[in-house]
């Protein structure tokens, strides 16, 4: 057997699908599992993305960028709340997200995310905010 690094595509992917699947189900656990990303953009440019997966009963947000020019203009809070939104009522109970210090801990809470615990890097500008908000039916 050999180890080495390759990219993500249909192959793995499917290899993902299948065994995440099959081990939810001999668990016993729905998996619920759905990949997301969107979109901000303004005329045809985009000024922001958000990605994610939901899994379980959790749905989890990965990145959240916004372009340099669109910063303090509301897209970042439309963009989690489009998440928010397409996840209600349909069986995920929480939100959970990490940023690190540099980032974005402050914008989180603003919009009502809890702070569950950090972990403390030397540089404060590392160290890393978890935060979960309960999705409202």
């Amino acid at each position: 057997m050999i180890i080495k690094r390759v990219t993500e595509n249909d192959k793995t992917g499917d290899f993902i699908n299948a065994e995440f699947s099959d081990y939810a189900t001999d668990c016993g656990v729905a998996l619920n599992y759905d990949e997301f990303c969107f979109a901000a953009e303004d005329d045809g440019k985009i000024a922001g993305i958000i990605t994610g997966r939901a899994y379980y009963n959790e749905v989890h947000i990965g990145d959240l960028i916004v372009g340099k020019n669109y910063r303090r203009d509301g897209v970042g809070s439309k963009l989690v709340a489009a998440v928010e939104d397409e996840y209600k009522g349909k069986g995920y109970e929480k939100i959970a997200l990490t940023t690190f210090g540099f980032q974005a801990p402050e914008f989180y809470k603003k919009l009502g995310y809890e702070f569950e615990f950090v972990r403390e890097d030397k540089d404060p500008k590392l160290s890393k905010y978890f935060y979960l908000k309960i999705i409202r039916k």
